[in-house]
């Protein structure tokens, strides 16, 4: 029982920090451009040159 004492907290705060995470890369736009990664494989540059 004093074991969930420091797990829970514990718990609470990782999931915290991982929506705080989620949050902040929002906010920073790391999910602008979805379909851009998902094109880029296609493009074969070897061609180009």
């Amino acid at each position: 029982m004093n074991g969930l004492a420091f797990l829970i907290p514990i718990a609470l705060l990782l999931g915290l920090a991982g929506l705080g995470g989620f949050f902040w890369s929002l906010r920073t736009g790391q999910f602008d451009d979805l379909d851009g990664a998902a094109q880029r494989i296609l493009i074969d540059e070897e061609d180009e040159a």
